[in-house]
């Protein structure tokens, strides 16, 4: 009784902890110390091998690689052959062919083609034409959408499918009725009757990009300006323009460079030299059997020269606009 009882003031051991506790936190120890141990052994070899997984994927995309830059070679092609023969001679040309480099600075072709079509006054007429198109295909885009993809019209997926099938009519079936329609007005031999056609060519895929975009606009956000007194316009102008102006950015940009490549039409509607654009001009030099390649190459380079420099300097805008709509 006296052994098994235990002296006043006598300290108390601390309770050893059981054998299953103490073998479960060995195994968690040299567990987590095996784990931190293999992290700091692969931490460097993880993110290089991931470097590796991303930079080195086989064959096939050496492949892809080698096909786009055989497709970028064949595209500059042309381009390199024009620039080539924009400073060559004609007896240069005829000796070496249009391949070989020029054996002197030959200017005489851009001098020619400039003085020849009255270049300043086709450059004019190309810049009106494609400049007033592209602004009013814009607007009439952003009006026909608004009412279509918001203003919730009925039929509106027929009439929109109707803006997609126009795209597809060729110019060639248009240019009848067009040619007639533009006599019976007084607008044929007019700038304008060619703006007025490329305006409603034009805003015909607008509208339907457009009324593409709009549909999937927040319908809560229309209730609340709605609620807070905005009427028609003021939505239209205070909340869904700045929302779709990157998109009609890019509409403005694609317009005026597709309007200043048109031939077709231009050459049927405008045939006096006051009138015509660049491209009709220069396919003026080209004649039935005999055509000066060095000036036809040197009007070509300069034709193409106002809409590189419009593509270069709105290139930023247009980048803007395509990926706006993919970060939310």
């Amino acid at each position: 009784m006296s052994a098994a009882a235990t002296p006043p003031g006598t300290p108390v051991p601390p309770l050893a902890p059981p054998a299953a506790t103490s073998a479960t936190t060995a195994v968690a120890a040299s567990a987590s110390g095996s784990l931190a141990g293999s992290a700091a052994a692969t931490g460097g070899a993880g993110r290089p091998g991931r470097r590796r997984d991303r930079y080195h994927r086989g064959a096939s995309r050496w492949i892809i690689l080698t096909v786009v830059t055989i497709g970028a070679i064949a595209m500059l092609a042309p381009f390199v052959i024009m620039l080539l023969n924009s400073f060559k001679s004609p007896v240069d040309y005829s000796n070496n062919g249009p391949l070989a480099i020029p054996q002197a600075f030959y200017i005489d072709g851009l001098v020619n083609f400039w003085n020849r079509v009255n270049y300043p006054e086709k450059l004019m007429n190309s810049l009106i034409i494609s400049g007033s198109v592209a602004v009013l295909a814009t607007l009439v885009s952003l009006l026909n959408a608004y009412a279509l993809g918001i203003g919730r019209v009925r039929g509106r997926v027929w009439i929109v499918g109707l803006f997609l099938l126009a795209n597809m009519i060729p110019q060639e079936a248009l240019l009848y009725p067009l040619y007639f329609g533009a006599k019976e007005v007084g607008l044929y031999n007019s700038i304008w009757s060619v703006v007025i056609i490329f305006v409603v060519i034009q805003s015909a895929f607008g509208t339907y990009l457009l009324s593409s975009v709009m549909s999937t606009f927040p319908p809560a956000l229309i209730e609340a300006a709605r609620i807070d007194g905005a009427g028609r316009w003021t939505i239209l102008w205070r909340v869904v323009f700045p929302i779709v102006r990157p998109t009609m950015s890019v509409l403005m940009i694609f317009f005026f460079i597709w309007t200043w490549n048109e031939f077709y039409i231009p050459l049927v509607m405008l045939i006096e030299n006051s009138t015509q654009t660049i491209p009709v001009a220069l396919a003026a030099l080209q004649g039935d059997r005999l055509m000066d390649v060095p000036t036809t190459n040197a009007g070509a380079l300069i034709s193409l020269l106002p809409a590189i420099i419009f593509f270069l300097i709105f290139q930023r805008t247009l980048t803007r606009g395509v990926t706006a709509g993919s970060v939310k």
